[in-house]
């Protein structure tokens, strides 16, 4: 497991300048001989979820299992590499969580407590070092999505101009695939607890119905983890 700290000092508005390049240039990404797109992951697990009475990232199955590592452990077997899982609120503790044999990175984000648009950024701040030509974007209080939803997602196609979200009976939800074209002026876009979704239908989002595998609902009370 690798832990990388993103503080949140770049101004994703600036244009790249030769050397001095901010990490939102996403003009093009690193050469890859790879003839398959790759598809980075982000598992946003930074909140201090208040309803829930601790932050999501520390809540485990009924079984037990860390829903942290079960998100992350999603994206890798949808075929994602790299996958980076943002933490926040009790970072260390939710950190430790991740096994060390895992494949995820563990992404800190500082400026966590602004909202969720600080987390995405960190997320795709790490991304942006990787070749991936897209990222799939999940969040850590799904534990009972099923892998289907994120092959259906990913079998519409991927290319760095890729917007893709699933719905659940025309409900927008997660995953969002989003292409690397996109990335920078997504994140520009991003404020405070304020998501992508304004973004992502002003840029003709392909929305996927998913219904039939899953209903798209996420967990914020202690009373509905399974």
């Amino acid at each position: 497991m690798v832990c990388i700290t993103v503080p949140m000092t770049a101004d994703a508005t600036e244009e790249p300048q030769g050397r001095d390049a901010t990490p939102w240039d996403t003009r093009a990404a690193p050469s890859t001989t790879s003839p398959v797109p790759r598809i980075a992951a982000v598992v946003l697990a930074a909140g201090a979820g208040t309803r829930m009475g601790q932050p999501k990232g520390l809540v485990r199955t009924a079984t037990g299992e860390p829903w942290l590592v079960r998100a992350t452990s999603l994206a890798t077997d949808a075929g994602c590499d790299p996958v980076f899982a943002v933490v926040g609120a009790h970072a260390p503790e939710v950190s430790a969580l991740v096994p060390p044999e895992s494949a995820a990175q563990v992404v800190v984000a500082t400026e966590w407590a602004v909202g969720m648009a600080e987390s995405l950024r960190a997320g795709l701040a790490s991304a942006v070092a990787s070749d991936a030509t897209a990222c799939l974007i999940l969040l850590v209080d799904m534990p009972d999505l099923p892998s289907a939803v994120l092959d259906r997602i990913l079998a519409r196609g991927v290319t760095a101009d890729t917007v893709t979200q699933a719905v659940y009976k025309g409900r927008p939800g997660h995953p969002v695939l989003v292409g690397r074209a996109h990335w920078a002026a997504m994140v520009r876009d991003l404020a405070g607890d304020r998501g992508a979704r304004a973004y992502l239908a002003a840029h003709g989002v392909d929305e996927v119905e998913c219904s039939d595998l899953f209903d798209g609902h996420d967990i914020d009370r202690p009373g509905s983890v399974t």
